[in-house]
């Protein structure tokens, strides 16, 4: 309660709309075959493609096929059509093949944005730097078209509050639709926004009392045990704190460093400063039904076939799911082959976003890949199978077969937002070091340490490729990227981060193993993206004593922040 609380931060944050700026823009090509369509495109959610093309078409889902293609990314904005109506029309009423690529300005005129968002929050602590409470109120600017506002609305709430335990807390956040360009899904659905506003006060609720930033998250960090704020309690899991613990070290030589080097040179317009921030994420759909289905199938030649719809949009799922599958049915990985994508050909393993592919897909690969196993060892005792090409197959040419299905365990939440709304979480926590030109408002990156706990990591390299990817786009929302309708159409005018502006990133991987994901695994899509943003503002703060509650952080912005300061 706020009444216990011996120092109150409170603030207004605001954020733009930001471009998902993939490397493909949007792509694809239809065939009529008979009174059938069959569409090629780059998509997130072949299924929901195919559902929406079925509708569209006015016909049923059985005469569409939707084929993923290799796709240059993602970022969300491919969870919405965009030219599968196009190409369909016309190879249907042509009866001729069909394609399509967006310029450049047209993926950026056409397609959805991250939702700007005008947030007022409010936290309260003690002098012991205990949290008591924390209010919050959000609104989305989803505009002409709900897309997957929300989805955004909903998750926003559930998150808002961070990996930190509240005694009270109360949050609302809407949709509100506009005459603007229309938002949708963007890595993070809403959690980078409100990060931004919940991770900002927390420093200055640590520097009202005396007590060191790193210090205060971990003395209100969520552990095993401890109820969220929505009264969820993980028994195992949890791995939050040791993510900020994982950073003590790092933290306290970046702040004797920057100390010194702001000592040592006085009269210079650079100030270096160092920042921190934590972040949690719910992988997976907010309190629904969220299944997956995988397939696996070995052949007489001693090949297994992956059927997996898990779409891979460079994130690597055609690659883990696959590691999965082969160690848990006891297979080289060498020896699979996959079927990818295809809705004619593969079960439905749901939408590619949420940071739900390796939990909710993984796992279905990791029951499938048992299930294969379980079948060969039940044939074992009935039959010799050391000669694979002896063996009859099946109408679908496999001499053994397996399927997994898994839907992690959520509840609704009750009329007091109480409830489970995701089974697992993953967390972690950035480290910023920066100097900040107090002239020209120019910010300098020196390095960012990030510390994620992913569970298991199946495949280290890919998750690390996932934090610095996060990480780079996390540097756009925090000091650039601003897409203004009508004006940034095109990569001359609208900003994003080259791989200069992108500083030494130093991974620390925190294998907190949940109970749900394959072997433990978790999601690390959204969550290396969510703490960038507010741990450079509070490195900026720290570095200059001004306070900035405005997204991107543009050198104008933070010149007028830093005279704003000297004023006060």
């Amino acid at each position: 309660e706020f009444s216990a609380a011996d120092v109150i931060a409170e603030g207004d944050f605001s954020t733009s709309y930001v471009e998902h700026a993939y490397i493909e823009p949007e792509a694809g090509y239809a065939v009529r075959v008979g009174d059938r369509l069959e569409i090629y495109a780059g998509t997130q959610a072949p299924y929901m493609d195919r559902d929406d093309m079925a509708r569209i078409m006015g016909g049923s889902v059985e005469d569409i096929r939707i084929v993923p293609i290799t796709a240059g990314g993602g970022f969300g904005s491919k969870l919405d059509i965009s030219v599968q109506p196009y190409i369909a029309l016309a190879a249907w009423y042509t009866h001729r093949p069909a394609r399509i690529v967006y310029s450049r300005t047209e993926s950026m005129q056409s397609t959805t944005k991250r939702h700007p968002a005008e947030i007022k929050a409010k936290i309260g602590a003690t002098k012991s730097g205990k949290l008591t409470a924390m209010d919050f109120q959000g609104d989305f600017n989803t505009g002409a078209y709900a897309s997957w506002g929300p989805t955004v609305a909903n998750r926003v709430p559930v998150h808002a509050s961070g990996p930190y335990y509240f005694p009270a807390y109360r949050a609302k956040s809407r949709g509100i639709h506009t005459n603007g360009p229309s938002s949708g899904a963007f890595r993070g659905f809403g959690i980078p926004q409100t990060a931004f506003a919940q991770e900002t006060l927390f420093d200055e609720l640590a520097n009202s009392i005396g007590m060191d930033r790193l210090e205060f998250r971990l003395n209100n960090a969520l552990e095993n045990g401890v109820p969220t704020i929505t009264g969820q309690i993980m028994e195992s899991g949890v791995g939050f704190k040791k993510c900020l613990e994982a950073l003590k070290t790092p933290w306290q030589r970046a702040n004797r460093d920057a100390e010194n080097w702001n000592a040592e040179n006085p009269n210079s317009p650079l100030r270096r400063g160092v920042g921190v921030a934590g972040m949690w994420y719910g992988c997976g759909n907010t309190s629904l039904p969220n299944p997956s289905t995988i397939k696996v199938g070995l052949r007489k030649n001693g090949r297994a076939v992956l059927f997996q719809g898990a779409v891979d949009i460079g994130q690597g799922s055609n690659t883990i799911m696959a590691q999965i599958c082969a160690d848990a049915s006891g297979l080289s990985v060498d020896c699979f082959d996959l079927v990818y994508g295809d809705t004619d050909l593969t079960a439905d393993a749901g939408k590619t976003s949420a940071s739900r592919q390796t939990v909710v897909s993984g796992k279905a690969s990791y029951l499938a890949g048992l299930d294969l196993r379980a079948n060969l060892q039940r044939m074992t005792n009935t039959e010799d199978v050391s000669d694979l090409s002896a063996l009859e197959e099946d109408v679908r040419g496999f001499v053994a077969y397996g399927e997994g299905t898994f839907d992690p365990p959520t509840s609704p939440l009750d009329e007091n937002g109480q409830g489970i709304p995701y089974a697992v979480y993953g967390y972690g926590a950035h480290m910023v070091e920066l100097s900040v030109d107090t002239k020209l408002g120019c910010v300098d990156l020196i390095k960012i340490t990030a510390s994620h706990d992913v569970g298991r990591a199946i495949n280290p390299m890919l998750v690390e490729g996932q934090i610095e990817g996060g990480i780079a786009q996390g540097i756009g929302l925090a000091l650039m990227e601003e897409y203004i309708p009508g004006r940034t159409e095109n990569f001359h005018d609208y900003l994003i981060p080259t791989i200069g502006d992108v500083p030494e990133i130093e991974c620390i991987l925190i294998e907190e193993a949940d109970p749900h994901g394959p072997y433990g695994a978790k999601g690390i899509g959204e969550q290396a993206l969510i703490p960038t943003a507010p741990a450079i503002m509070n490195a900026i703060t720290h570095a200059t004593c001004a306070r900035i509650h405005t997204l991107p952080a543009t050198p104008a912005r933070v010149v007028e922040a830093i005279r704003k300061s000297e004023d006060v």
